[in-house]
């Protein structure tokens, strides 16, 4: 049951190219930003589709997936868990973001 208290898994686009750093020490790091569509229809039967974005990091063996086969427009499937951090702006502003820290990456179809 513990492995169900922070998982998060998304079905999307990805939105740009993913972002790749290798860190002091060779360790890399992906980020991606990935679209999630969600249609309905409302109160007057027209058709909405919204878009939320999710940013998405992915760590290492996970990194190096993204690297290798992740590109822009691509539907994929990512699995993982929520992680908050803060940090300090260049203008000495307190930040906060949430990502998803991907686990298991899978790909659903090619670029449309």
């Amino acid at each position: 049951m513990n492995s169900l208290r922070n998982k998060v898994q998304l079905i999307g686009h990805l939105g740009s190219a993913p972002e790749i750093k290798t860190l002091d020490g060779g360790k890399k790091l992906a980020r991606i930003n990935l679209a999630t569509n969600e249609t309905y229809k409302n109160a007057k039967g027209e058709r909405i589709t919204e878009t939320q974005w999710h940013n998405v990091i992915a760590w290492d063996k996970a990194a190096g997936i993204v690297e290798k086969y992740f590109t822009k427009g691509l539907e994929v499937m990512i699995e993982g868990k929520l992680v908050n951090r803060n940090y300090t702006d260049k203008d000495g502003i307190k930040r906060y973001s949430t990502e998803v820290q991907a686990t298991e990456l899978l790909i659903i179809s090619k670029k449309q």
